[in-house]
């Protein structure tokens, strides 16, 4: 074994992003053009291939780190650096989003149009407002999963490293529950069921998104039920994923029902914008069923972001608590 050289295993927080912005995370003292000289002699390597910075990550890859002299990392192998302060604004944002804090973890109601990290030409995202919800703890609270930018709902941070790992491995479980509402356009017949239709990523001319397809996709796995329609013309679903694919529940309900989720221009084109909503996704993480040993779940419940009520308003629906939110799937394996 090579003395200094590191593996690294991707947690569900940094699944589906590309290797160079992994790097830029985690090693954010490592400069571009050293990156791609690691890259082009092999000394960067993912599952034991070579990679190039744009390789894209899933959870569970492991990554190859070779010594990097001068970066002084830490026990985790990040370089150390302090971190910038959060505009004052952006704190009080994310700080009224907190829905449930103990001294494990942090969940947030996110709002839509928020990215969880950043990107090439994204510079305003969670990620950087972190410490803003330190409240009493010595640490930085970290993400433990991802919403898309416009997908709104709970979102889960961890306190502390153990509390990292600990959700880390429940996400791996899938024993952690995920339940999303979604207005679609339409409504889906059966009234119940579960789709199960693989998923691949494809270069279109709108750029990449996903596609069923059973010859190249990995398998994806949602379970859905209607909860009220209004007429014919758009429903109220809840949608619980059993795997975690890139935009799993706007493919699924585009391509397998044809019913795109309201406001999902990527998938659902001039169909996902009915007149008189307002053009935005009306896609919610609603509730996350946390398992405890010896005790009860933890269920984490989300209110509708203000799109989303209004238009739950217009179509005389009511999303006050009733109950159980996983009862409709209370019977699926």
């Amino acid at each position: 074994m090579v003395s200094g050289v590191a593996t690294r295993e991707i947690g569900p927080e940094d699944g589906d992003q590309r290797l160079d912005r992994w790097f830029r995370r985690h090693y954010p003292g490592l400069g571009h053009g050293r990156l791609e000289k690691l890259l082009r002699t092999g000394q960067i390597r993912v599952n034991g291939s070579r990679a190039r910075a744009g390789t894209r990550l899933a959870a569970g890859d492991r990554v190859r780190v070779p010594p990097l002299p001068g970066l002084g990392e830490d026990g985790e192998g990040r370089a150390p650096r302090p971190s910038p302060p959060v505009d004052e604004a952006d704190a009080a944002m994310v700080q009224a989003a907190v829905i449930y804090r103990d001294a494990d973890l942090i969940a947030l109601n996110k709002p839509p149009g928020l990215p969880v990290q950043g990107g090439s030409r994204v510079r305003r995202h969670l990620d950087v407002m972190l410490a803003a919800l330190r409240f009493e703890a010595d640490e930085t609270p970290r993400l433990v999963h991802r919403l898309d930018r416009d997908t709104s709902g709970v979102l889960l941070l961890a306190r502390h490293a153990k509390a990292a790992r600990d959700l880390a491995a429940l996400f791996r479980s899938r024993r952690l529950q995920k339940l999303y509402w979604a207005l679609v356009a339409g409504v889906p017949k059966p009234a119940q069921g579960r789709i199960d239709a693989a998923l691949a990523k494809r270069e279109t001319g709108a750029g990449e998104r996903m596609v069923a397809t059973a010859e190249e996709g990995l398998r994806a796995v949602t379970d859905y039920a209607l909860i009220e329609a209004a007429g014919r013309r758009l429903a109220w679903l809840a949608l619980m994923p059993r795997t975690g694919r890139t935009h799993q529940l706007r493919a699924h309900t585009a391509q397998v029902f044809g019913h795109a989720v309201v406001g999902d221009g990527k998938y659902g084109g001039e169909a996902a914008f009915p007149a008189g909503f307002e053009p935005r996704l009306h896609l919610h993480a609603r509730a996350l069923a946390l398992p405890r040993a010896g005790k009860a779940p933890l269920v984490l419940t989300a209110p509708l972001p203000p799109h989303m009520a209004a238009a739950w308003r217009f179509l005389g629906f009511d999303p006050a608590p009733g109950g159980d939110e996983f009862a409709p799937f209370a019977d699926a394996p």
